[in-house]
């Protein structure tokens, strides 16, 4: 069986760690006693002087992007030289951009998969060695939406679906060496990138076609709990919320044809109205 872990006294980083799942989570290790790195693209020196202190942990706040290498290492080594050491790593930078194929820009298709999957592999590359030295744990964020199939997401759901199987590979590429790996499943979460994807009419009306419990949305708070019980006990899945792990078990009813069949007698009306309205959207943001 697979040690529990104490977060108090750990180190751990967490990209993206500046907004949403991310600072809720960097928060809630913070409030049990971890020295908490936040790596964010975004000035997180605020963010990480904001967290919560106990049982004298320490945090730092570091300029990184996940897309690339360079900027990883360089982050991984301020952490070392800070602290001696890395246990616990939350790969949770992410991206969302509601819109079809045919109304995305491949460069922000190609963006989504290379922030969400790429980034997260970069993210693990960068700081294994460390994190095997500690025989500590990864948590790599995925997402509900690995679990189903619905149109205007393709190039989230397969980056989210990637980061599932990257995890599953991983985790059996270093149990031996006393790392453990869980990937998260998360649905709709309260964040920023959740309201601004609810403002959206037709992502509106989708969430809430949705069959449960798809279509449940869940405070920041409590998916920042369940990620760091989760860590705690070294979980290898976490479903956010909860019953999306009897989902888990029979996603071939969501990614099948039967599936396909009852989304498709609503797409021919919801893809068209999705696509207006993105389109209608872009064409108000600056060139």
């Amino acid at each position: 069986m697979t040690r529990r872990i104490s977060v108090a006294g750990k180190v751990a980083v967490v990209t993206g760690g500046a907004s949403g799942i991310g600072a809720a989570t960097a928060a809630a290790l913070a409030a049990k006693g971890a020295h908490v790195v936040i790596l964010d693209r975004a000035d997180s020196t605020q963010a990480a002087d904001a967290l919560p202190q106990a049982n004298g942990n320490r945090h730092l706040g570091l300029r990184a992007d996940v897309t690339d290498s360079m900027s990883l290492e360089a982050a991984v080594a301020a952490v070392i030289d800070e602290y001696g050491c890395l246990d616990v790593v939350v790969a949770n930078a992410g991206v969302a951009e509601a819109g079809t194929v045919a109304v995305t820009p491949i460069d922000a298709l190609a963006r989504t998969v290379e922030v969400n999957l790429i980034g997260v592999m970069r993210t693990v590359h960068a700081t294994l060695p460390h994190v095997i030295d500690q025989r500590g744990h990864f948590l790599l964020v995925s997402s509900a939406a690995a679990l189903k199939n619905v149109p205007g997401g393709s190039a989230y759901a397969a980056s989210k679906a990637g980061v599932e199987w990257f995890g599953g590979s991983l985790r059996l590429e270093v149990a031996h060496k006393g790392v453990s790996v869980g990937v998260a499943h998360p649905a709709w979460i309260r964040t920023p990138m959740y309201e601004a994807q609810d403002k959206i009419d037709a992502v509106r009306e989708g969430i809430q076609r949705l069959p449960w419990p798809f279509n449940v949305v869940t405070d920041v708070d409590d998916c920042a709990a369940a990620f760091v019980a989760g860590i705690e006990n070294r979980s290898r899945k976490i479903y956010v919320p909860a019953a999306l792990a009897a989902v888990d078990k029979v996603r071939g009813v969501f990614t099948g044809r039967l599936w396909d069949i009852a989304v498709g007698l609503r797409a021919s009306s919801t893809v068209p109205a999705l696509e207006r309205e993105v389109s209608a959207l872009r064409a108000t943001e600056p060139a």
